[in-house]
């Protein structure tokens, strides 16, 4: 189909349409969820797929599900049966999955004995098990992160499996929560199936069909402009994560962004190569394909500067090559809890660093570069209860040559919001003491990089808190002579008045009344601050 042949109000009529789908799953998961890390952080992503498992619509929900949820489509769709009324279950590495606690759902939409498309939802659960309440430990192997989900049927002839569902919730520390979870992500992919169903029956099965082939070829089509305006070339950079948590130190990530055009058709395709980092570690910083692929679509998503669909064409121009055995592309049994908040956010650095010299006049300093990762759990006193908190903290963005960065907001490739106070100190045994900015932590420059947060959580009970947490040894760069942002800090405070200087990645007991303080990067800044000599102030 050539750009030709597009209609553009169709196009645009389809893009809402299918979209919706995809954010109505999300409201669905929202409003039915148990637990405050999907009902309140919106720790979750919907999406719908074509009958040839390409994916046709994906909410604005998480970019690090952008090149999983995909991904473990592909794997499903030729590996396991999908008559009418299954759902499949699945959080295994090797099927696309990112890290345990991220929950895969998926289910068939069949309009009579015709197969129309998938409906998936992806949630991250507060605990599914392993060395450590939240599921996010200083793990070795994927073993200690929790209970592994190779695809398993949930939903068989349209009737929940309660022994599936029962095993679910015997490996986590608070079955409650994984019970309504399940049941919330269950719901959402009901939503999405009725809303696919009416699309295609309103508008009739054709139409449907030519539509949305329509809409990814659109996308493709528009990508592909986009990358025909970058300069031609091989741009290389490269970055290091602070420390795995096992013994490894300054661990490097290397990206190569290959620009290649074809003047006859005016498209363009883009290569990221990442050939030369580092092989993959004891620690839990190993990312699995998945998410490497999710930060090279991130980048090129944001790249374009129109809207359009967010589907299978906009990943057509992109290869990504992620040698086996590394960091970006660990073999299983790899721990891999942190790559998917960890090492997700430097590969995003990188990329955006390679950015940098093909178009510097529009890519932005590095943002905090972290998710700075909290779980906290042990047995709630007062309620009498187990719990399992996570929490991921906002900081401060990168500047950019059009604005300051912004403060205190998440960046790239997480999109959560935070926990509201009043709802974590009625769901868990915590009190928050300081939630404020991080003063001066932006990056200086003719644009200043935005500033962290600065969060102090008092603990009411005794519980074991795990810290998965970036840029405390090597601040975000700034752009183009801005200074760069400072680093962040974690620091507990004892009952008997000791403090204790925390490094990046820690798991310990702390007793009752112990205060942690995380203190998130601030952004860099971008271009040099003009001093003008000849005031007279």
């Amino acid at each position: 189909m050539n750009e030709v042949d597009f209609d553009p109000i169709q196009v645009e009529v389809w893009r809402h349409m299918l979209a919706e789908i995809a954010e109505e799953m999300g409201g669905t998961l929202q409003r039915t969820a148990y637990s405050p890390n999907i009902k309140e952080r919106l720790d979750h992503s919907c999406a719908v797929f074509d009958s040839e498992g390409r994916l046709l619509a994906q909410a604005a929900h998480i970019p690090v599900h952008l090149g999983a949820m995909p991904l473990m489509m592909d794997a499903l769709r030729n590996s396991v049966n999908w008559p009418p009324g299954v759902m499949w279950l699945c959080n295994d590495p090797r099927y696309g999955g990112t890290h345990l606690p991220d929950i895969t759902l998926i289910a068939p939409v069949y309009e009579g004995q015709d197969l129309i498309g998938y409906v998936a939802s992806r949630a991250h659960h507060a605990d599914v098990g392993g060395l450590a309440p939240g599921s996010l430990p200083l793990s070795t192997e994927a073993f200690h992160e929790g209970l592994i989900l190779s695809p398993v049927m949930l939903v068989e002839n349209g009737a929940l499996r309660n022994d599936i569902l029962g095993l679910v919730c015997a490996n986590s520390r608070t079955p409650l929560e994984r019970r309504g979870d399940i049941a919330a992500q269950v719901a959402a992919i009901e939503t999405g199936a009725r809303r696919l169903l009416s699309l295609s029956v309103t508008y009739g099965r054709a139409e449907f069909l030519k539509r949305a082939a329509e809409s990814i070829a659109y996308a493709e089509a528009m990508v592909r402009r986009t990358l025909f305006t970058l300069p031609p070339g091989t741009y290389r950079a490269e970055d290091v994560l602070d420390d795995d948590g096992a013994g490894a130190i300054d661990i490097p990530i290397r990206v190569a962004v290959s620009i290649d055009h074809d003047d006859v058709t005016n498209h363009a395709q883009i290569v990221f190569d990442f050939t030369g980092s580092a092989l993959q570690v004891k620690g839990s910083l190993n990312a699995t394909e998945a998410i490497t692929r999710s930060a090279c679509y991130y980048v090129v998503r944001c790249l374009v500067p129109d809207e359009i669909p967010t589907n299978a064409g906009c990943f057509a121009p992109i290869t990504v090559i992620a040698p086996a055995g590394t960091i970006v592309n660990a073999r299983f049994p790899a721990a891999v809890a942190g790559g998917n908040v960890e090492t997700s956010q430097r590969m995003t650095d990188v990329i955006l660093l390679a950015l940098a010299k093909i178009v510097p006049e529009r890519a932005p300093a590095l943002s905090q570069g972290t998710m700075n990762n909290v779980t906290i759990g042990g047995h709630d006193e007062e309620r009498h209860r187990p719990y399992a908190y996570y929490e991921t903290s906002a900081g401060g963005a990168g500047a950019s040559p059009q604005s300051d960065g912004l403060s205190g907001i998440h960046t790239h490739m997480t999109n959560t919001r935070n926990t509201p106070i009043e709802v974590l100190e009625s769901h868990y045994p915590l009190r928050i003491l300081t939630y404020s900015l991080a003063g001066g932590s932006g990056g200086a420059g003719a644009q200043r990089g935005g500033e962290g947060l600065v969060r102090r959580v008092q603990l009411l009970s005794g519980a074991r808190v795990t810290l998965l947490t970036e840029r405390r040894l090597h601040a975000p760069p700034g752009a183009q002579g801005g200074g760069d942002g400072r680093c962040g800090a974690n620091t507990l405070l004892l009952p008997d008045g000791e403090e204790v200087q925390l490094p990046p990645k820690w798991s310990g007991d702390c007793p009752a009344g112990a205060v942690l303080t995380i203190t998130t990067p601030g952004g860099g800044g971008w271009g040099r601050v003009q001093v003008d000599f000849t005031s007279k102030k």
